[in-house]
């Protein structure tokens, strides 16, 4: 028998981003408010930052709250995903949190490698994990992870960081094939270089150079991309890694 139905996202949802005080976080926000979408804006330090972007969508008439956990802290982030799940689902999770501490592995400590594999890829788990029972009862639900073209390239200094993004990409095809059915999609976002405060002191020229685009990508960019694979028209879209990277690593 051939399944056709597709069930249309609940009226009531809720989006967890994690990592959305950051730059391409923020403009996901945004995008997802603008969807209708009540936002939560995820910080690990900077709440005052999360409480400014969820304060700047509900005063444009979105719907938005904040919360701060670390992401790496197991119990911390335990307790703060269950005081969250606690009378709703959350029906969105975009993983956007990471961080990355670049030394050649001839010189890396155990420490670099471990705390970016922490952020990386175990904060997906823990983010992601207890939420996928309350998207399969509503039988609607979208994970998305947001990677780096340093998963799909390899980069200089980024073997933990590349280690960790890299796992992201057989986590969500994985996961893919286990909620399919149950009308949750889950998929990658791979970006590039994009233009935010990580690459505002970077050697640019330099950097142009590689990219067949001849530019740096922005936030926008970024988020109209998750919002769309959000949105019920990406319904069969799933287990895909999808690059936004102006050409750096393509196919």
């Amino acid at each position: 028998m051939i399944r056709t139905y597709k069930k249309a996202r609940p009226q009531q949802c809720r989006a967890l981003v994690t990592g959305g005080s950051g730059g391409i976080g923020a403009a996901i926000c945004q995008a997802l408010a603008d969807m209708g979408l009540a936002v939560i804006v995820h910080a690990n330090q900077h709440i005052e930052r999360a409480q400014q972007i969820a304060t700047n969508i509900c005063t444009t008439g979105g719907l938005a709250s904040s919360v701060q956990f670390d992401l790496s802290d197991d119990q911390a982030t335990a307790t703060a995903m269950a005081r969250l799940l606690e009378h709703d689902a959350i029906n969105v999770v975009v993983h956007n949190s990471g961080t990355h501490d670049d030394a050649p592995m001839a010189g890396m400590s155990a420490l670099q490698w471990q705390h970016v594999i922490e952020v990386n890829l175990n904060g997906f788990y823990r983010a992601v994990q207890p939420t996928l029972m309350g998207m399969a009862r509503l039988r609607w639900g979208r994970v998305i992870a947001i990677s780096s073209v340093s998963a799909r390239i390899g980069n200089r200094g980024q073997t933990n960081y590349a280690a960790a993004k890299a796992g992201l990409h057989g986590s969500i095809m994985s996961l893919s094939r286990e909620m399919g059915g149950r009308g949750i999609t889950a998929n990658v976002i791979a970006p590039g270089l994009i233009d935010t405060s990580m690459t505002a002191h970077a050697n640019l020229d330099a950097m142009l150079q590689l990219i067949p685009a001849g530019r740096l990508g922005t936030p926008v960019e970024v988020a109209a991309l998750a919002a769309f694979l959000c949105s019920d028209s990406a319904a069969y879209i799933n287990g895909q890694v999808i690059g936004i990277d102006g050409g750096l690593a393509p196919g």
